[in-house]
Formats: C-alpha cells, sequence, structure tokens
C-alpha cells in the first residue's frame, strides 16, 4: 500500500483469492518460506556496478532470472494458496522482464519497511511491490514511471456512524485511529493535525478491518483498492468513497512503482520503454484488472512528477 512520507513503503492475490486467504501474517510465514528455498537455489547476481547507467540488465539477461523484493501484501505482490508467486507488480515484471531477455522471476520477501534497505544491500534487483513514489523514497532509489494511480480510503463500521469521510473528520470527530506500517497514511493523517503518537499502527488491512470490527479503533486508513477489498466478506466494516488526501494543502494523488537502485538507471529507462508500450495498447490494464484495478487507476503520472520535479 503505498503512500507523501511513508517511510520505506505501501499498499495494497486476486480478488477470488482475497477472500479465501486468512492474514497476510501467514502469507508472509509461506513467502519467506518459499523465498529461503529459492535463494538457495539460485546464486547471487553480482554486486555493485562502475559501468555508467549500470550492467544490471545485461547480467540478468546472462543469468537469466530477476530477484523480486515483494513485502507479501495483496494485492501487490504475494505468494497464493497455490505457493505460486502472483499480485499487480509481479505479473507485470514477468512481462516486462521477458520482453527485456529476462525469462524468470524469483521472489525474495521481505517486511515493507526493509524493501529500500534490502534494495540497496544487494539483496534483490528490483522492488515489485506497488510501492508509492514520493520525495523521501526519491532519495535513496530511483523509480520507473508508475503503473498505476491511487486515492485513499477509510475502512469503518458499517454505517459509518462517526460520519468519516477524510483526514479532517478523523481530526475534528476525535475519532480513534489506525494504519499499516511504513503507509503514507500516517503523514496524511498528520498533516491534517492527528497526532503522531496517538496512531495505532498495525501491520496492513487485514488487522486493520479487525481493529475496526473489534471496536479498538473507530477508522482504518489505507488504499482505496485494498480497503474495499478487504472489506467484501465483512458483515461489521465499510469501505468509504475514495478521496485524495490533502498535503502543502493540495489535493494528493499518490501514484505505484518499481524501484531500482540508484545507479541502474539503464534498467530503470528500458522498463519504462516496455511499461509505455503496455499502456498505449491497453495490455497493463488487461495485467492489472484481475487484481481489483480499475480503469480510473491506469495513470499517465511520471516519477519526475511525484519526486517533486
Amino acid at each position: 500500500m503505498a503512500p507523501p512520507q511513508r517511510s520505506p513503503l505501501r499498499s495494497p492475490e486476486s480478488i477470488s483469492q482475497a477472500a479465501s486467504t486468512p492474514t497476510r501474517r501467514s502469507l508472509l510465514a509461506g513467502v519467506a518460506a518459499l523465498g529461503a528455498l529459492g535463494a538457495a537455489g539460485c546464486s547471487r547476481v553480482a554486486t555493485a556496478s562502475s559501468t555508467e547507467g549500470g550492467d544490471l540488465l545485461g547480467r540478468l539477461r546472462a543469468a537469466g532470472v530477476v530477484r523480486l523484493g515483494i513485502a507479501g501484501e495483496i494485492p501487490f505482490g504475494f505468494i497464493d494458496k497455490n505457493g505460486e508467486l502472483t499480485g499487480e507488480a509481479p505479473e507485470l515484471a514477468k512481462v516486462i522482464f521477458k520482453r527485456l531477455g529476462v525469462d524468470r522471476v524469483q521472489p525474495v520477501p521481505t517486511e515493507f519497511g526493509s524493501l529500500i534497505p534490502g534494495l540497496n544491500s544487494q539483496q534483490f534487483d528490483v522492488v515489485a511491490a506497488g510501492m508509492y513514489v514520493n520525495p523521501e523514497r526519491c532519495e535513496q532509489v530511483i523509480f520507473s514511471d508508475p503503473d498505476y494511480q491511487m486515492l485513499d480510503a477509510f475502512i469503518v463500521r458499517k454505517g459509518n456512524p462517526k460520519g468519516l469521510r477524510n483526514y479532517k473528520d478523523v481530526v475534528e470527530k476525535k475519532a480513534k485511529f489506525a494504519t499499516g506500517t511504513g503507509y503514507a497514511e500516517i503523514q496524511y493523517a498528520v498533516e491534517a493535525g492527528y497526532k503522531e503518537s496517538d496512531i495505532l499502527i498495525v501491520p496492513d488491512q487485514v488487522a486493520g478491518l479487525n481493529a475496526v470490527e473489534a471496536g479498538r479503533v473507530d477508522v482504518f486508513a489505507g488504499t482505496a483498492l485494498t480497503t474495499r477489498e478487504v472489506v467484501k466478506k465483512s458483515s461489521k466494516a465499510e469501505s468509504t468513497e475514495p478521496f485524495a488526501p490533502l498535503v502543502d494543502g493540495k489535493p494528493h494523488v499518490d501514484g505505484g512503482a518499481f524501484a531500482f537502485r540508484p545507479t541502474e538507471t539503464k534498467l530503470r529507462d528500458a522498463f519504462n520503454v516496455e511499461l509505455r508500450k503496455l499502456k498505449k495498447s491497453g495490455e497493463l490494464f488487461r495485467i492489472l484488472k484481475p487484481f481489483g484495478f480499475t480503469k480510473a487507476e491506469m495513470t499517465d503520472l511520471t516519477a519526475k512528477e511525484l519526486c517533486g520535479g
């Protein structure tokens, strides 16, 4: 899930799979086991490059595999009930890297907050987790252009008894507020005037839904996609209408993208070329649609815009 200053952020299985998957905690355990096996069976792609623009793409082509950093988050990147890597970002990565001459992808699981440190310490080659692009992250990594854009939404009790529709409402009505670890929504709430120390931080949207249903909080904030999907089977909670959080007093739309090490501009640029082709042909939407994305979440935003120019 995502999001202006998630610290090294999120975000956000296909929809039918989501209903049958108990919690992200259990998913992470399965992902970790698979990742350990994958790491044991595949030699590490070489370390830093002294070539201007980087030579990682050439090395990946030679190895025939690219290691994807994922955070076990539905629907952005996760291991499904059959033990297969899937999600918005991995499925898109499979298509683009195939076009770039790299036939296989290998998942490397980690916590969301460890994605950027893991990338920069060579634990994997690319972050494929639907990570939001923001200026803070742009100081640490380089991003492809976004493959989707996203608004925020809340999980609230059925009927939305407190009438919570945006962060201002949360502050004015003194609602008990929760969001996820490393989520950009932390900063959005703080900017609206919510005290950061009063925010309940939970692992993900499943934990957020549980907190709302149990009455421990009045509201959980996440992406419009993850909140609307996680409440589908709930009899006690619902998702609010999507809205744009305010950043410096102006409505802000987030965009999720792939992250690369700052030295690997050649790989990032080649990735962008193929991404633009998928956008133009409409294939990008066909890849993302099974994971709950709508045409309203397709975007022409650029990483440069979201990085602050």
